[in-house]
Parts: C-alpha cells; sequence; structure tokens
C-alpha cells in the first residue's frame, strides 16, 4: 500500500499503476487541489446523490416537481451547486436512462456544472448496471447475461468479456463507475434480493469471475465496484425493507464469504459496496456493516489490505435507517471508514450532519480529506480530470453495436443450462413438431427490453420456423387462465411454459402438471431461479435461463429449437422440495446434445 498525508491523516492511493515519481506528483497535484477546497466542496465530494430528469438544465416539469420535494433543488445542475456533489446515481425509475444519446447530454450537462463551482471538479456519474435482472440501461444497449447465467458458463473470458463491452458502453454515455459484479455467495436459496444476481454457490469459483468482470469493466473505463461487503449471500431478509442478519461463524465467513472480496482485491477493484447487514461474529455491536469500524476499517482495511474506495449501498434502504436517524447515518458510515455516502434520503440532512460533525469535532477535517484523497485519485485515474465529456460521436461508435450484440448472442448461448430431457424430447424439430404453444409468466423484462417473456420466446421461436401461439398466463395463474392454456394445448407438438420462483403452494405448479395430463410434452423454462425445476411435475424437459431479458430468452428458444447445444451447468445446488437437506441437482448439473 502507497500512503500520502492529506492533513496529518495517511490517505491510501488506490490501485494506481503509474510509475512511481508520476503517482507521487498526482498525489501531491490532488493534495493542492484538495487544501483550496472548502469545507463545504470538501463534504460535497462524499456524497452521490439521486436526482430527477433527463436533462441537468431543463427537465421535465414533474420531475423538477420531484427533484423540488425530495432535494430542495430543481435541476442536477442546481443540486451539484448546492452541495457540491462528487457523484450523481442513474435510475431509470428517476428518467434518467430514456436513450444513449440523451443519457450523454445528461452526463455532459452535469459536468458542465461541476466545472462551473468555484472549486472547478467533474463528477463520478454512477449506475446499478449489473445486467440480467438488474439494469438501468436497456435497448439499444447491449444487455449481457446477468451473474449466475455467467457461473452457468464457467468462463472467465467470457466474463471479462462482457464486462468490457459493457464498461466500454457506459463509459461511452459518461457513466464512469458501475456497482458491478456482485461478489455475494448465494448459499441460500430463499435469498430474496441476491439469488441469480450472484454468479454462484461456490466462492472460489464465484471469485474467479469476480476477478474477470473487475479486469473488464476497468479495462472497458469504468470504475468497478464489488458488492455487498462483508458478504450478502446467505439472508432470508432484503436489506431494502429490514435489516438482515448473517449468522455465519468467523470461520464460516471465512470459508463463505471473504474469498470473492480477496480476489476482487487482488485484482486491482476501483470501489468496494458496504452492505446493510448485521454480522455479529465480525461485529458484536449489531451495528449494520455500512456503520460497522471493525468491519470496514478492520477486516476490509486492515486484513483484507483494501486501499480503494468504499461507498456505501444506498442510504435511502431500510437496513441502514433502522437502528439510527437519517442525519447519524452519514457521519456514523464515515467513522467506520466509507468514502462516498450513496443515495441519502434527504440530501440536505445529511449534507449538514457530516457539516456539524466537523465542525463540533466529532469528525476532523483530516478525515474528510482522507475519503476526498481517495475519491479524487479515482476520478483522476478515470481521466476525468483530464476530460470528463461524452460524445455522441463515440455513443454511435460504441453502444449497442452489431458486434456487441453478436457476442451477447454467443455468451448466451453458453450459459443456458439443460436440467432434464426426458426421452430425448429436446431438441424440438420445426418440421416434425411445427406446432407449438407459449404460456406462463409475464413479469416485464428488465430494464425496457422488448419483453415480457412469453411473447419474446414466441417470436424468437417463429424467426426459428415454428407456428407458434402465445398466451401469457402469469406468475399466479388463475383456474380460468390454466383452463384456457389448457384448452389451447389442444393439436399442439408441444408447450413451452416460461416459469418465475414456483412455490410449493403455487398456481404455476398447477399449470404446468394440467398441461402435463394433456399428453403434449411439456417444456418448463425457468426464466429466474433454476430452483424452479424441483417443485415441477410432470414436464418432459427443463432450461434454466437465469434471467427473462431478451438476450437470454432468444438464446433458450435457439437451444430449444437445436441452433446451439445447451453447454451450461448449475452454478448453484438445487434441492428437493421435499426434502431440502438432499440434493436434487448438484454443482455442475447439466445435459447436452
Amino acid at each position: 500500500m502507497v500512503a500520502a498525508t492529506v492533513g496529518g491523516v495517511a490517505a491510501s492511493t488506490g490501485s494506481a499503476t503509474a510509475a512511481p515519481a508520476q503517482a507521487a506528483e498526482t498525489r501531491r497535484r490532488l493534495i493542492r487541489l484538495i487544501s483550496r477546497m472548502s469545507l463545504e466542496e470538501k463534504v460535497g465530494q462524499l456524497f452521490v446523490s439521486r436526482v430527477y430528469g433527463h436533462s441537468a438544465t431543463d427537465p421535465d416539469q414533474a420531475d423538477i416537481d420531484l427533484n423540488m420535494k425530495e432535494l430542495g433543488v430543481r435541476t442536477a445542475a442546481e443540486l451539484v451547486a448546492r452541495y457540491h456533489v462528487g457523484g450523481i446515481i442513474y435510475f431509470s425509475w428517476a428518467h434518467n436512462t430514456r436513450e444513449p444519446h440523451q443519457i450523454a447530454d445528461l452526463s455532459n450537462g452535469i459536468q458542465r456544472a461541476g466545472l462551473a463551482q468555484p472549486t472547478p471538479l467533474p463528477l463520478l456519474i454512477s449506475i446499478d448496471q449489473e445486467h440480467g435482472i438488474v439494469a438501468r440501461i436497456g435497448k439499444p444497449a447491449t444487455l449481457m447475461p446477468g451473474a449466475m447465467a455467467l457461473g452457468a458458463g464457467g468462463s472467465r473470458s467470457d466474463a471479462r468479456r462482457a464486462a468490457t463491452i459493457a464498461g466500454r458502453e457506459l463509459a461511452a454515455m459518461g457513466v464512469r463507475q458501475n456497482y458491478a459484479p456482485v461478489a455475494d455467495v448465494n448459499v441460500n436459496p430463499a435469498n430474496p434480493v441476491i439469488g441469480v444476481r450472484s454468479f454462484g454457490a461456490v466462492p472460489a469459483a464465484v471469485g474467479d469471475l469476480v476477478a474477470a468482470q473487475v479486469a473488464g469493466y476497468q479495462g472497458g473505463g469504468v470504475a468497478a465496484t464489488c458488492k455487498h461487503f462483508p458478504g450478502h449471500g446467505d439472508t432470508e431478509t432484503d436489506s431494502h425493507y429490514g435489516l438482515p442478519v448473517i449468522t455465519h461463524t468467523r470461520e464460516e465467513w471465512e470459508r463463505l464469504d471473504r474469498p470473492p472480496f480477496t480476489e476482487a482485491v487482488r485484482a486491482g477493484i476501483d470501489s468496494i459496496m458496504t452492505a446493510h447487514i448485521v454480522v455479529p461474529s465480525l461485529d458484536p455491536s449489531e451495528d449494520p456493516a455500512t456503520l460497522s469500524r471493525p468491519i470496514l476499517t478492520g477486516v476490509l482495511r486492515e486484513e483484507l489490505g483494501y486501499d480503494g474506495v468504499v461507498v456505501t449501498d444506498s442510504l435511502a434502504m431500510e437496513g441502514v435507517r433502522t437502528k439510527y436517524g437519517d442525519d447519524r447515518v452519514p457521519v456514523l458510515a464515515l467513522k467506520a471508514g466509507c468514502d462516498q455516502l450513496l443515495n441519502p434520503p434527504s440530501i440536505a440532512v445529511a449534507w449538514n450532519a457530516v457539516l456539524a460533525a466537523v465542525r463540533g469535532g466529532e469528525l476532523t477535517e483530516e478525515r474528510i480529506d482522507q475519503s476526498v484523497l481517495r475519491i479524487l485519485l479515482l476520478k483522476d485515474r478515470l481521466g476525468l480530470l483530464r476530460d470528463p465529456y461524452a460524445s455522441h460521436r463515440e455513443v454511435d461508435r460504441t453502444v449497442g453495436t452489431a458486434a456487441h450484440l453478436a457476442t451477447a448472442d454467443r455468451i448466451a448461448e453458453r450459459t443456458t443450462t439443460l436440467l432434464e430431457n426426458t426421452g430425448g424430447l429436446l431438441p424440438l424439430n420445426r418440421r416434425r413438431q411445427p406446432r407449438l404453444l407459449v404460456v406462463g409468466a409475464d413479469a416485464n423484462s428488465p430494464s425496457g427490453t422488448t419483453g415480457p417473456p412469453v411473447p419474446v420466446l414466441a417470436g424468437a421461436l417463429t424467426e426459428l420456423g415454428f407456428t407458434v401461439t402465445a398466451l401469457p398466463t402469469g406468475t399466479n395463474p388463475t383456474p380460468a387462465k390454466i383452463d384456457e392454456a389448457v384448452a389451447a394445448a389442444a393439436g399442439k407438438d408441444a408447450v413451452i411454459v416460461a416459469t418465475y420462483n414456483v412455490t410449493a403452494a403455487g398456481a404455476q405448479r398447477t399449470l404446468v402438471s394440467r398441461l402435463a395430463a394433456t399428453g403434449v410434452p411439456v417444456v418448463a423454462v425457468a426464466i429466474r431461479n433454476p430452483y424452479d425445476v424441483a417443485r415441477l411435475t410432470g414436464q418432459r424437459a427443463v432450461l434454466a435461463t437465469y434471467s427473462w431479458t431478451d438476450v437470454e430468452l432468444r438464446a433458450a428458444a435457439r437451444v430449444i429449437a437445436g441452433r446451439a447445444r445447451p453447454r451450461g451447468r448449475l452454478p448453484v445446488p438445487v434441492q428437493r422440495a421435499d426434502d431440502p437437506a438432499r440434493v436434487l441437482y448438484p454443482v455442475g448439473h447439466g445435459l447436452s446434445y
């Protein structure tokens, strides 16, 4: 670790790769810059805020109203001017991500606001673009298979290539920090918040793919952010709505949760996101990890040797707000060892609370300088201090190109997993089995892709030469809808059923068994969790796609039609529904033809 002293406090440099003399000069230059900043500007650099609207200066009136209500400003430019924020996070629901040229223009407007401050500084624009089920930018940008799909593919080169393409496209739109990859090890099938966002259940395999994606994103020009430290993979509580408690012993944490984060640090990860979880074996105080000095400073900084930027998970999540008020949370996060404070519910409350903590002596200005230096070093490594702007030309050259889309399709084919294939039903032949019925879950596809899944699957199979009838039946089909599907199956050569998180008492089980009872061969496609297969009966074949984005559904269609061979292997075990202590399909299971 190389350290610089800012105001008497050692500040780490992150994973700088420049020659020692050049790195030392960069540190001195940034220290001089920090010395000229006001306390208000320094505190602002720590915050990454949401903001509503497609434009930094001229958003729609509805977005102006939301900004005034939640942030006390009209526009992104006003937010930057008032609070000197160091970053902005984009969301689709905040209307930030209409299309690539607009995103680039929004990024440029935000950067112009940053450079218009008394101390001109660019912003670090961030996003949750994990791919798979969590993404904020959809078509025409390239959407890659998600983490568990890549885990099923098992290819480090595919994982790295997917992240490189994703990083290049984000950078072209002015987004330079991505909150990915997920480093959590999903050892709990009931996990409501991670699941298929994880690469799998085997720590070493997850670590390999995390390291590959760190190299890919950062090679593509964005800061990677692995999450959620110290590990969110074994919980039945969603930290968006409650405060999960992880009961792993210290030995279990070392064996299960630590390895992917160790690999990320070894790979030179630019930033690490904290989890709003309680881990008593690491900190008996029962503070969430985001606010825990023993976890963030003791374990992450001192034991793992991490010296880069630590960003909180969203401070608007219930998991970090259950024990302390919104005025205390940002102060405690900084005392624990965080650098970036992400999306506080009220920027005014949080910003003023940190200012008051410094002026009252609870936080020293030297401690603030330490985090500001880390953040500026990251911005410098990304080239933002030299040129923070995006261009339409680069968007056109990079985002959603034919080559990128073709690569996504090829990678997706290598992730599709065939779990069952009784009697060699698959692949279907468009001449011998031309008439298909596609039914099932109709969840909206992530990121504004074509979706929902039933018409996407039906459309893809139609393009492959089948005669297809589509009948969305929903994630909880009614008896009348099930009867309609059964009637529609008459005269068909096969039925494709898209399943989505099948439960023990769920109507999706009834749908599959009733369709199978017609005698028409049934192919189930688990479009989210592969665990669905344990609760289904009567089907002849089961595929797992790990997400219902277009790229994965089109790949499943090609596998069903025999245009691609299934090559995926389960990255998690599937337990029996009637006896969870017994494994139905182990890690590594997967059929082919």
